[in-house]
């Protein structure tokens, strides 16, 4: 599991005026990137509708943010249209400890959406969510509410920010990295804010997408 135990302890000071300048970072990143990646976006949307005309072009699901606060998290649809109901199916075959459900082979992601999650392409939309303030560019993953019923008092700190599109987790392993794991970084990431943090976590996320990891 990688770390970044090079980027020092946030002082006072960055605390003091690290979530104002957290904000701002996000609204101009997911302004920015949305106008950039625009016609890419508009282009993927299309090859989306394309694989499979009766199905939708984004999936919408609910997450847990900041102190528990509820929100529509927005996705490119990587899996078929029934896939929340086989989800029980499933269930069995996880292949993460702890309150999170991953399975390398689910046969529920088809063959477009399998490339999307391997570079992280899928979660782009999630721009949207930065703009509305329920998300931030680095953060913790948004839990959902049946992994969130089985935390422990300890990882229910992950809750204690606003969660983001990428974070230590994402670009320290990924699926390799489990729950317990997962949760360490999240906490180590909050315990030393600084914009110097997110910017390494951003520029590390980008090479993900160009260099795909563990994600499925």
């Amino acid at each position: 599991m990688e770390s970044m135990k090079s980027v020092a302890k946030p002082t006072k000071t960055t605390i003091k005026f690290y979530p104002i300048v957290k904000r701002v970072m996000d609204v101009l990143g997911a302004s920015v990137g949305l106008l950039l990646l625009t016609p890419f976006l508009i282009i993927l949307a299309l090859i989306i509708k394309l694989s499979d005309l009766r199905a939708p072009v984004f999936f919408k699901q609910e997450r847990i943010g900041k102190n528990g606060k509820r929100f529509l998290m927005y996705k490119f649809r990587t899996m078929i249209p029934n896939a929340e109901e086989k989800l029980a199916e499933l269930l069995q075959f996880n292949e993460v400890e702890g309150a999170m459900f991953k399975m390398k082979h689910d046969p529920r992601v088809t063959k477009l959406g399998s490339f999307l999650r391997k570079t992280s392409i899928d979660e782009l939309p999630q721009l949207l969510n930065v703009l509305k303030g329920n998300m931030s560019l680095v953060g913790p993953r948004p839990p959902l509410e049946r992994e969130v019923a089985e935390y422990s008092v300890r990882d229910y700190g992950r809750l204690s920010i606003t969660p983001g599109c990428t974070g230590l987790w994402q670009v320290s392993g990924r699926n390799d990295v489990s729950f317990a794991e997962m949760v360490d970084l999240d906490l180590e990431y909050i315990q030393k804010v600084s914009f110097a943090l997110d910017v390494q976590i951003l520029l590390r996320t980008v090479r993900v997408i160009f260099v795909p990891n563990s994600a499925y």
